[in-house]
Parts: C-alpha cells; sequence; structure tokens
C-alpha cells in the first residue's frame, strides 16, 4: 500500500469520529436507546499518491513557545501561517504530517503527482494532491521545506462553523516536547535540541509525583501508545484530532465484557452508506500498571485500518474524551507522554 494511502486512511478513519454530530434518530437497537449520527468527515481509502518522506527543518529565536488555542467542540484550533496565507488549523496527531485545506492552496503546483481520488467507508470520493510550502510559521517556529497534502476539509468547515485552513500532524512535532491544557487552553512546545535530547523536561515536570509516565511510539508519523484490558495488550493511536475513543469490535469477548453498552450510533458520511456502531463505556483499562479506570468508547469494526498500517491491526484510537481528562504533554523525543494525576 502507498504512503499516501496510509496517510489518508489513517485520517480518514480517525476524523470520522472527530467530527460533529449531525442530529438525532431512532433505529432498531437492542439497547432501545436512541442513535446518534455522527459526521464521517474524511472516511478516505485512497488508492494511491505520495507521503509525508523528510522532516522538515525548523527553527526558532527561543525554544520554548507558549500557544493560546480556542475550541471548536473538542478540536484544538490554533492560529499559524502558510506563506502569507495566516488562519485555523486543527492540531491533529493522528495525521502524518501537513494537510491543507483545498479551497485555500489550490493554486500551489503539485510536487510530483497528480490527484489521486478516493473512496470511503461510507461512499464519500476525495481527491489528494501533495504540494511544497516554502514557509510555514507557528508561534515562534519557522518551518522551511515542508511536504503537504492537500484534500477538501469543507465538510469540517461546514461543520463546525469556522475557516479550517489545514491540519496540523505529527511530522511537524518529532522534534518537540508538547503540553497541552485542555483547561487554560494552552499548548507548551519545547524545541528539543542535540544537547538536551537526554535531559530536557518542562518544570511542570520537575515533580515527579504529579504525574504519570507512560511509553510513546512514533513509526511513520503515527503515535502509539499502549493499555491492558483483562490480561491482553493492546495498541493504540493517539490522536489529538478525534473527540471520541475508538475501540475494535473485533477484540476477544474477555475484553469486550468489560463494556457497558449504552446506545447505537450511525455513522454517517458524505455517501449514501451508514455504517452501525456501539456506544458505551470501557472498564478496567490499564496503562503501564496505572488503573485508567472507566472511559467512554465508540465500539466499530476497524478492519480497514489494519489495511492502512500493512496488516498491523491496532486495537483503537485514543481521542479527546482520554487526552482531555488530565493535563496530559508528550516527549516525542524521548517517546514519553506524561499525564498528570
Amino acid at each position: 500500500m502507498s504512503s499516501l494511502t496510509k496517510l489518508l486512511t489513517c485520517i480518514g478513519i480517525f476524523l470520522s469520529f472527530a467530527f460533529s454530530i449531525a442530529g438525532e434518530g431512532d433505529i432498531p437497537a437492542d439497547t432501545g436507546h436512541k442513535s446518534k449520527h455522527f459526521t464521517d468527515s474524511l472516511n478516505i481509502l485512497p488508492s494511491s499518491g505520495t507521503g509525508f518522506l523528510n522532516d522538515p527543518v525548523v527553527m526558532s529565536d527561543t525554544p520554548s513557545c507558549v500557544i493560546p488555542f480556542n475550541r471548536a467542540g473538542n478540536l484544538i484550533v490554533i492560529k499559524a501561517r502558510v506563506d502569507t496565507t495566516e488562519g485555523n488549523f486543527i492540531l491533529d496527531t493522528g495525521a502524518p504530517g501537513l494537510i491543507l485545506n483545498m479551497t485555500y492552496f489550490r493554486h500551489y503546483p503539485a510536487s510530483s503527482h497528480a490527484d489521486d481520488e478516493s473512496g470511503g467507508i461510507t461512499g464519500n470520493v476525495i481527491t489528494s494532491s501533495p504540494t511544497d510550502v516554502a514557509s510555514f510559521v507557528l508561534g515562534t517556529y519557522r518551518y522551511s521545506r515542508v511536504e503537504a497534502d492537500r484534500i477538501n476539509l469543507g465538510h469540517i468547515e461546514n461543520s463546525r462553523g469556522i475557516r479550517v485552513l489545514g491540519l496540523l500532524g505529527m511530522n511537524l512535532f518529532k522534534r518537540f516536547e508538547m503540553i497541552i491544557d485542555y483547561e487554560n487552553n494552552l499548548l507548551y512546545l519545547h524545541l528539543i535540541n542535540k544537547r538536551e535530547v537526554r535531559t530536557y523536561q518542562h518544570e511542570m515536570l520537575n515533580d515527579t509525583k504529579a504525574y504519570n509516565e507512560f511509553l510513546i511510539d512514533i513509526k511513520e508519523n503515527k503515535l502509539y501508545t499502549y493499555g491492558e484490558v483483562a490480561g491482553k495488550k493492546l495498541t493504540f493511536i493517539v490522536d489529538t484530532g478525534a473527540e471520541s475513543n475508538v475501540l475494535d469490535s473485533r477484540l476477544p469477548d474477555k475484553i469486550l465484557e468489560n463494556l457497558t453498552i449504552n446506545s447505537r450510533i450511525l455513522l454517517s458520511g458524505t455517501g449514501s452508506s451508514k455504517v452501525e456502531a456501539l456506544s458505551g463505556d470501557m472498564k478496567n483499562i490499564k496503562m503501564a500498571d496505572v488503573e485508567i479506570g472507566s472511559l467512554p468508547v465508540i465500539v466499530t469494526n476497524l478492519e480497514k485500518m489494519c489495511r492502512a498500517y500493512d496488516d498491523r491491526c491496532l486495537d483503537g484510537m485514543l481521542g479527546f474524551d482520554f487526552l482531555s481528562l488530565h493535563k496530559i504533554g508528550f516527549n516525542f523525543v524521548s517517546h514519553k507522554m506524561y499525564i498528570w494525576k
């Protein structure tokens, strides 16, 4: 599978759970509860293209920066600038790199391939076209020679009622420590230089009793962490661009026995098809011997995610419902995640 296939499938499956609730209605359900219809925003299964092969060059007069952010629903919206165009970007660790809204960057030349047309799980169609950005500015950080991809994000804008220039994905932050303070709407970033690789940590991390530390991995610009339920180890994608936690419905019964189902929902896309899923609470989740407790989850078949990751199946995704419980931080260089108690 090509790198763009992985790129858009990654974005599509994750962001399909991220954006707006289109309405409520009744569908037949064993639970008897009402269902919610979630907009399947970017549920993409593309066919070919390019990916993010190189890390961008990033410079700053100061290594540390505090960036205020706004919220569109539960999404983190940050001001940034691509060349001379400034506006809203969504912080999305589920995306592999800089993703631009085709609406505003249509005039940029394609970097290598013509547009690739792709179809989604629920029947929607999308095109992608890679390009190169000369300058990207985020806070005090100036990026140059940035690879970007372009897709239509109009349905995100419509559901949130804001102008969205793009998504900020993992490839932009691999040399950083990042702390997200949801309570105060602040993003703390530090560009880690070579001398600081083994030593740097924010002063908020000085009190080691105030937080728990967990392992993360970054593979092909995707952010992973690990958990355990009923003695079985689980692999999760960590996605700041998703409002819900997601669990694979194909997990063993021993794990799903810890799930309390509250309702059924429909994941609805721009196509005519709908994907049914369950909504509930998962109990007895552990991460690095720390009891996480109960988490709200959407349970659906994630088989298509396996194909997006060279048949390496994921057990689920951790989104806003997990990330916002406490202050949370990531050191993408030392591969550590910090969750404050």
